[in-house]
């Protein structure tokens, strides 16, 4: 093979890895409340709200569900000194996941408090949830959190559009995609193995029908 086709083949493994991370950061299961609770806010009869209020939920969810979990485990991953894939390993998983539900549940409390609609609150409880499921089964066995957001994204739709009556099935599709993408992104970074994937999104996918049907 010449060094032409060599450099090519490298050139084209390394878009695939650059765009598997694009993939792994843009639909990181930080962002599933926030999305949820966007698809809410288009689907059903809330998107009668008016347009201030859902952008102070919309902010809340974001600062406690996203920003401070980021924050925290970026924290914690460099007083520890360790890099990205490091902090992957099954081990060193269960603080990020103390620190994520530790989030999660004082964002639950707050919506409680402030009596928020339950179609709300219930997202929040299938992401708490989910990390908790997660969490358990890390101890024997790594499943990947990635896959779990997403297909909790897919049950809580399945359930939404029996509650709302409207057709999910363009929505159902668009997140089918998505779920491929998210689920094959980790496995080219080789963060989980196909079974690992495939038993996140049926943890997320569960909850989510469950939970929220």
């Amino acid at each position: 093979m010449s060094a032409i086709g060599t450099d090519a083949i490298v050139m084209r493994e390394k878009d695939i890895i650059l765009a598997a991370r694009a993939i792994s950061i843009a639909f990181t299961p930080f962002y599933l409340p926030l999305l949820g609770l966007a698809l809410l806010f288009v689907l059903s009869h809330l998107s009668m709200l008016p347009l201030k209020f859902k952008l102070e939920v919309l902010l809340l969810v974001y600062f406690f569900t996203a920003l401070l979990p980021t924050l925290f485990i970026k924290l914690y991953r460099k007083v520890q000194g360790w890099s990205r894939i490091d902090i992957g390993q099954r081990e060193r998983r269960m603080v990020p996941y103390i620190i994520s539900i530790a989030c999660y549940f004082t964002c639950y409390y707050i919506m409680n408090r402030l009596q928020f609609p339950h179609f709300m609150s219930s997202i929040l409880m299938v992401a708490l949830v989910i990390q908790l499921v997660c969490a358990v089964i890390n101890i024997w066995w790594k499943i990947s959190t990635h896959s779990a957001a997403i297909g909790a994204v897919t049950g809580s739709l399945l359930a939404f559009s029996a509650i709302f009556m409207f057709n999910p099935v363009k929505w159902l599709c668009l997140v089918m995609i998505i779920a491929g993408l998210v689920g094959t992104s980790r496995m080219i970074l080789r963060q989980h193995s196909l079974e690992q994937v495939v038993g996140g999104f049926m943890v997320g996918f569960f909850a989510g029908l469950l939970i929220i049907g």
